[in-house]
C-alpha cells in the first residue's frame, strides 16, 4: 500500500511537471511572433510618410500571424506520427535563421548568427516539427547570452549514407554538470518561462519520430554550450 501511494504520488508529480510545462512551451513558442507584432505596430505608428517601410513591416507581420498558425499545427501534431517530406535540412535551417535575426531586437537580444552550411544535404522529415527543434534551440542560446555581444554558430555537416549532424554553439552562460543531466526532463527550466518542455520535445521529435539524437556536446559555465542534432539522411543524403 505504502510503494502504491508513493508510485501514485510521484505519477501524479510527473503529470503536474509535464502540464506546467507545456503551458509554459506554450507562451514561449507565442511569446516571439506576438512580441514581434507589437513592436510592427509601434513602427508603423511612426512611418507614415514611409511607404516602403510600411510595406516591409506589414510583409513581417504577416508573416508573425502565418507563424502563429504554425504554432498550433505544431502542437496539434504531438503525440501522432507526422507526415514527413524530403527535404534541403540547410535551407530549413537558413529559414528559421533569417526568420530570428529580425526579431531578436524585439526580445532585447543582440546576437550575431553564424552560419557554416556543407553542400545542400537531404532529409526525410517534417518540417514543421524540425523546424520547431531549431527554433527552441536558437531562442534559448540566445536567451542564455549575457554579454553585450551574443554570437550563435550553426554549421551543418553530412556523413554520406548515414546522417546529417548539426551543431549549434553559443557564448553564453553555459550549464553546470547537474543542469546538463536535467536539460532533456519534462518539466525542468531554469528560468520563469521556456525551457520546461522545449527540450524534452526536441527530443521526442528527433529521437522518437525521426530516429536521430540531440544531445549536449559540449558546455562550460561562463563559456557556453553546443548542441548536436544528428538526423538520418536519405540515399545519398547530398544534392549532386
Amino acid at each position: 500500500i505504502v510503494s502504491y501511494i508513493a508510485f501514485s504520488g510521484i505519477r501524479r508529480n510527473e503529470q503536474s511537471k509535464v502540464w506546467i510545462g507545456m503551458a509554459r512551451e506554450a507562451a514561449h513558442q507565442l511569446g516571439t511572433p506576438l512580441s514581434s507584432l507589437l513592436a510592427w505596430i509601434e513602427l508603423l505608428k511612426y512611418s507614415k510618410d514611409q511607404p516602403g517601410v510600411i510595406e516591409e513591416t506589414l510583409n513581417e507581420m504577416s508573416n508573425d500571424i502565418n507563424r502563429l498558425q504554425i504554432i498550433t499545427t505544431r502542437f496539434s501534431k504531438i503525440g501522432s506520427m507526422p507526415e514527413k517530406e524530403r527535404i534541403d535540412l540547410n535551407i530549413l535551417i537558413e529559414e528559421v535563421c533569417v526568420y530570428f535575426e529580425k526579431r531578436l531586437p524585439h526580445l532585447g537580444r543582440k546576437v550575431e548568427i553564424n552560419r557554416d552550411f556543407e553542400d545542400a544535404i537531404m532529409v526525410e522529415v517534417n518540417k514543421d516539427l524540425i523546424a520547431w527543434v531549431f527554433e527552441n534551440l536558437l531562442k534559448n542560446a540566445a536567451e542564455a547570452i549575457e554579454d553585450k555581444l551574443g554570437v550563435i554558430n550553426i554549421s551543418t555537416h553530412c556523413i554520406p549514407g548515414k546522417r546529417a549532424v548539426v551543431y549549434l554553439a553559443d557564448n553564453g552562460k553555459g550549464l553546470s554538470s547537474v543542469l546538463r543531466r536535467q536539460i532533456f526532463f519534462p518539466g525542468f527550466t531554469t528560468k520563469k518561462r521556456g525551457w520546461g518542455l522545449g527540450l524534452s520535445l526536441a527530443r521526442r521529435i528527433i529521437e522518437e519520430y525521426h530516429r536521430g539524437k540531440i544531445y549536449i556536446k559540449g558546455t562550460a559555465v561562463g563559456k557556453g554550450t553546443t548542441f548536436a542534432v544528428e538526423i538520418p539522411i536519405t540515399e545519398t543524403g547530398q544534392k549532386s
